[in-house]
């Protein structure tokens, strides 16, 4: 997984193509204090829940997307974003296909 060149215009939703059956990410950039990578999932394809030790942004930039945080279901369209908080179980589902940018950054 390479990361994208810097001090470059990028179409994000262009660096990431979809495929059938599976998640696809692209590490944007990855710092000390943090990391940007961009996800394709196909319909119906999921990241089981889990936790993280630092807060996670989540932008939605193509589909729909399920997002639990806690237990409580979000619906995300293209636009949307959510801030997933550090330490609380959090599940991502496609409802449909979609494109998500995650920011992720370190305490």
């Amino acid at each position: 997984m390479s990361t994208a060149p810097k001090s470059e215009v990028l179409n994000m939703a262009a660096l990431a193509e979809y495929q059938e059956g599976a998640v696809v990410s692209r590490q944007i950039t990855k710092e000390e204090a943090g990391n940007v990578t961009l996800f394709a999932f196909d319909e119906g394809q999921e990241l089981s829940e889990h936790t993280a030790p630092f807060d996670a942004l989540v932008h939605v930039l193509d589909g729909e997307a399920e997002i639990r945080i806690s237990g409580k279901p979000y619906t995300l369209k293209a636009g949307d974003a959510i801030v997933m908080p550090a330490d609380d179980p959090h599940a991502v589902k496609a409802a449909k296909k979609f494109k998500m940018l995650l920011t992720m950054i370190r305490k």
